[in-house]
């Protein structure tokens, strides 16, 4: 059996039964359901599907193949019936997704995945008739369906790591234009998570940067804070910028004992690096 990691724009409790119930049917067990809630669930994606593959790393033994399946609805009207999913493997390590490049954009930077298989649901299960039992009904279904991450996604994957040539086309991952440090998770204790490494921002112990923030009638001002080696180096109540434990030493905006997204009032996608409060309101 395999790990299943389950991220999320759709995540409603009723949401959350039916893809636990239907990929409990396909692999004997039930996955782990992560939400991609908030205002930027492609910047959360990103981070989180580049975290759970660095995971894998420096275990100490060759350990498990895992699945890991993203789902990311961008409701941008690009595509007829949302984007296609598409996947890719990390070592033994099984990525099913959505195509769309801000979730894809850091193991797409970080990891070298510049590739990825594009599917065509229908297509992929006219092509499963060879090894599955569908009617004409059902095979309508799947390729139709307004909830696509529910009926054929889980189906990808099962197809996938039984070996079934799934018919895809290799398709390179759109680079990103130079996009400004962005938070893409906010955690439990209230630290913002960047989506970038200690150069991209002239991170140095001892230095600061300015950070802006929102008040609370909406203005934004800019509050120098300074870069430490690690939170316990913070003062208490102090804001600070350290590297943290997300993607490849990403830096962490964080206050030792508080909240920094209440105190700066940030929340995902919003990018406090800009040098003027001019261009953070842009």
């Amino acid at each position: 059996m395999y790990p299943i990691t389950y991220v999320t724009d759709c995540f409603g409790g009723n949401a959350r039964a039916r893809l636990s119930i239907r990929i409990g049917a396909l692999f004997g067990q039930s996955p782990t359901i992560v939400a991609a809630d908030g205002p930027d669930p492609e910047s959360f994606a990103a981070l989180t599907l580049l975290d759970c593959l660095r995971s894998t790393e420096s275990l100490g033994e060759d350990g498990h193949p895992t699945i890991t399946l993203v789902n990311i609805a961008p409701r941008d009207g690009e595509w007829p019936n949302g984007a296609p999913f598409c996947f890719f493997t990390y070592g033994k390590h099984l990525v099913a997704s959505t195509f769309d490049a801000r979730t894809l954009s850091l193991v797409r930077r970080e990891l070298g995945i510049d590739r990825v298989h594009v599917t065509d649901i229908r297509e992929v299960v006219d092509a499963a008739r060879d090894w599955a039992s569908f009617s004409a009904d059902e095979l309508d279904r799947i390729a139709d369906t307004q909830f696509r991450s529910l009926w054929y996604l889980p189906l990808l994957a099962k197809w996938l790591t039984d070996g079934h040539a799934v018919p895809s086309t290799l398709t390179a991952v759109p680079e990103l234009d130079d996009t400004e440090p962005t938070v893409s998770v906010v955690d439990n204790f209230g630290n913002c998570k960047l989506d970038c490494g200690a150069a991209a921002i002239g991170f140095s112990i001892g230095t600061s940067i300015p950070v802006a923030g929102r008040t609370q009638d909406g203005s934004i001002t800019l509050t120098e804070v300074t870069c430490y080696r690690h939170l316990t180096d913070v003062p208490l109540g102090a804001a600070g910028l350290v590297v943290g434990s997300s993607g490849t030493d990403f830096v962490e905006l964080v206050i030792r004992g508080g909240s920094a997204a209440s105190a700066f009032n940030l929340r995902p996608g919003d990018s406090p690096l800009r040098s003027t409060p001019a261009e953070y309101a842009a």
